[in-house]
């Protein structure tokens, strides 16, 4: 079984290249953050036509998430329960269902946008939602994973210059904590390896040539149980799919199951 995740930045500005991706990668379950689309508008049709259901959770504009299934789609739950909400709103940032014989949360945690700034705030408590509301789980014996862009590099080890980010939001001992209390939840991070350079890499910028200098991050990462990590045989950062024209600047990271 394969599954991914993938910060898409907008499906319908990516809709060919991720009809062609799932055509080419042979994947069964993947987990779509910033869809940037309304529900209504949301491309069902094209996706069912490849053979995948959807699942989505969006209101348009900004955010977003869904995960999308050729294994099928069950027990789908919209909303992260506990949502602390951010200026007065929920925002579609989180989206769990069971595919076969795993089960998913598809998330897209808060920038934070800056030390200080509320939005921060509000990163570190919907990280505490979410540590509550995955923790059973957690704990289960069926294979479950929290996949998409948690908007936090775990270590200095997965930005490409440390000293660049100090004082910044996604490195922060706060935000780094909230990583480790989600972990200590009955959570392992399924590293990746990287198909060219040292670094597994999920992001690049899209200003500076930070993607051909691989001035990058991993943020976007795959948090699973214990039943999910001994079923991994492979997993990896598909890098070729944030080149060309039209690109993420995200590129997808994709988890190979023995299930």
């Amino acid at each position: 079984m394969r599954i991914a995740t993938w910060n898409v930045n907008s499906i319908t500005a990516r809709l060919p290249r991720l009809l062609a991706w799932l055509e080419s990668s042979g994947t069964d379950v993947l987990c779509l953050q910033e869809a940037k689309v309304a529900e209504e508008q949301f491309p069902f049709e094209p996706l069912r036509e490849l053979g995948y259901e959807a699942a989505v959770h969006a209101t348009g504009r900004w955010n977003g998430v869904a995960v999308l299934s050729r294994v099928g789609i069950q027990d789908v739950v919209k909303g992260l329960p506990g949502d602390p909400g951010y200026d007065g709103a929920v925002e579609p940032r989180a989206l769990s269902a069971t595919c076969g014989p795993v089960r998913v949360w598809s998330v897209y945690v808060p920038n934070g946008r800056e030390v200080g700034h509320p939005h921060y705030a509000y990163k570190l408590e919907w990280f505490e939602a979410l540590r509550a509301a995955v923790a059973g789980d957690a704990q289960g014996s069926r294979p479950f994973a929290v996949l998409g862009d948690y908007n936090v590099a775990p270590t200095d080890d997965d930005v490409f210059d440390a000293s660049v980010f100090e004082g910044s939001t996604h490195v922060t001992p706060a935000e780094r904590a909230a990583l480790t209390a989600l972990r200590e939840a009955g959570l392992a991070d399924v590293v990746p390896r990287p198909l060219k350079y040292d670094q597994p890499f999920t992001y690049w910028d899209y200003r500076q040539l930070a993607f051909p200098k691989n001035r990058g991050m991993r943020i976007d990462l795959v948090y699973g149980n214990a039943p999910f990590a001994q079923a991994v045989k492979d997993a990896y950062v598909d890098r070729e799919e944030r080149k060309g024209k039209g690109a993420s600047d995200h590129a997808p990271v994709v988890v190979d199951l023995d299930v």
